[in-house]
């Protein structure tokens, strides 16, 4: 984890299948001073989140190849991802509440479609959680 003071070095990375929602959260994160990761299933998500080590992880619920759950799951599995907290977006909100979210670091859910600059405001708030 990089200084807490303001966005500035700080990591997001964005794992969602919809290409038109990773490019909106991209321009909206990087504007807003985040250093942005991309993947658009939560394998390479994984992948990413091991190699890069972001601060925090979006994460959509539905994506083929591993859903975000499963992703959480793993990233709990090792030390190194376990801490990482996820905003995880789904538009299966009933699907998502059946599952135990606290136990897989998961910070919040939002439902689809959302707000971005809401999202925003949770990522600061994720950031200002750990101060």
């Amino acid at each position: 984890m990089t200084d807490n003071s303001s966005p500035a070095g700080r990591s997001v990375l964005v794992v969602d299948d919809e290409p038109h929602i990773r490019q909106v959260l991209a321009i909206k994160l990087r504007a807003a001073g985040y250093e942005v990761y991309l993947a658009e299933d939560g394998l390479k998500g994984l992948q990413i989140a091991r190699d890069k080590h972001p601060d925090v992880i979006i994460s959509d619920f539905r994506m083929p190849n591993m859903n975000g759950l499963e992703m959480c799951d793993a990233l709990l599995a090792s030390p190194d991802t376990a801490k990482i907290p996820v905003i995880l977006l789904t538009a299966y909100e009933g699907e998502v509440l059946r599952e135990p979210l606290g136990e897989r670091h998961i910070h919040s859910m939002m439902n689809k479609p959302f707000s971005p600059t809401e999202l925003l405001r949770i990522v600061a708030e994720v950031f200002e959680a750990e101060k």
